[in-house]
């Protein structure tokens, strides 16, 4: 026999993103002098009203009936954030603990959302880019979704060419070294990082370099992603950390094949 469904208090829907970017903290991409700090950022926008009034959140909202999770979040993300451009989208998990928000039962579909580091998208007063390393008072279970996609992205950083997401369309090696430490949280080789993404044929040169800098030098010569689009390039392998002085990687986890 079916069990009688209450058809008057349907199960609530919404879909939330945790938008991704290399950035400094007042401006985008990798600082060329001064104090800012280039870091892995999350855009959270500050709740209005209550449940969590006052804490910052993911930007999002409830599911249209007439909207898949992909269409609505990239509407909600134009109009409640004003982000309309993204270099990668991709559904990162559902949540649905029972007590996840206050009141009644609300299942949320959660995306990863990358932007490339030059870009600059001009949010709203109530918007602001968080430290994912160092995140503010948060609504919610919305700091367990941060730090997931945190985690998707640097997994994905080792074995696939995700990269493209977070450069520029042309790019050092120094400015990709840059932005490959900021999102793993530990520093990376330039030297190990360009032979290993060029043994993969993800890198290409672009025949051009970038203007020098005020200490001069030789020009950098400048590279571009082969492809725009998700590619594994290497399905066991791994970025790791630098090693501790007694020769251990400091990053524990399951066993894969390190990037050398």
């Amino acid at each position: 026999m079916l069990s009688h469904i209450n058809s008057s208090n349907p199960l609530a829907h919404e879909v939330l993103a945790a938008v991704l970017q290399v950035r400094c903290a007042t401006r985008p991409g990798v600082p060329t002098g001064g104090d800012d700090t280039v870091a892995l950022r999350v855009l959270l926008w500050r709740r209005a009203l209550d449940p969590h009034i006052g804490r910052w959140s993911l930007p999002g909202g409830r599911l249209r009936p007439d909207e898949d999770v992909e269409t609505s979040i990239r509407r909600q993300l134009a109009e409640k954030v004003d982000v309309k451009t993204l270099s990668h989208v991709e559904q990162l998990g559902v949540f649905s603990a029972p007590a996840r928000v206050p009141g009644p039962r609300v299942v949320a579909t959660a995306f990863l959302g990358l932007m490339p580091s030059d870009l600059d998208p001009v949010v709203p007063e109530d918007t602001a880019w968080h430290d994912v390393d160092a995140l503010p008072r948060t609504a919610f279970d919305h700091a367990d979704i941060v730090l997931d996609a945190r985690e998707r992205l640097r997994a994905k950083l080792s074995y696939t060419n995700l990269g493209f997401a977070l450069a520029p369309r042309e790019f050092t090696i120094s400015t990709l070294r840059d932005l490959y430490s900021a999102a793993l949280g530990h520093s990376i080789s330039a030297t190990n990082l360009q032979r290993v993404l060029a043994r993969r044929g993800v890198l290409v040169p672009t025949g051009h370099t970038a203007s020098p800098g005020r200490t001069g030098g030789r020009p950098a010569a400048l590279y571009r992603f082969a492809h725009h689009d998700l590619r594994v390039t290497d399905p066991f392998a791994v970025f790791r950390p630098p090693a501790s002085p007694r020769g251990r990687s400091r990053t524990r986890g399951r066993t894969a094949k390190p990037v050398t």
